[in-house]
């Protein structure tokens, strides 16, 4: 069943599918990314995350709940792919400023 997602986070999972330029469209100039115990600052650090990460991975995402707490917008994802432990329930908190993400964390 699909969810509703605000504009520029379904922009995300949808660029997602595709290259790293496309993500990185989704992201403001001073954007932040936390993932995988790392953070990324800036949309050439943003880039370069999501162009390692696809080399590194071949994986889908399917969001199937989004809940608005404390000015994030929360999406959970189920994330397959070739990576241990696979398939898994990945959290994505978005921080959404106009229709450009603000800040993006990705946890378990």
């Amino acid at each position: 069943m699909p969810i509703n997602l605000p504009k520029p986070v379904d922009a995300y999972f949808a660029a997602d599918r595709g290259d790293s330029e496309a993500v990185a469209q989704c992201f403001a100039e001073n954007a932040v990314v936390k993932d995988e115990g790392h953070t990324y600052q800036g949309l050439s650090a943003i880039k370069q995350w999501k162009t390692d990460t696809s080399k590194k991975y071949i994986y889908t995402s399917e969001p199937f709940a989004c809940e608005d707490k404390d000015g994030k917008t929360i999406v959970t994802s189920r994330v397959t792919g070739n990576f241990p432990g696979s398939p898994v329930d990945l959290q994505y908190f978005f921080s959404v400023e106009g229709d450009k993400i603000v800040s993006l964390e990705i946890t378990l």
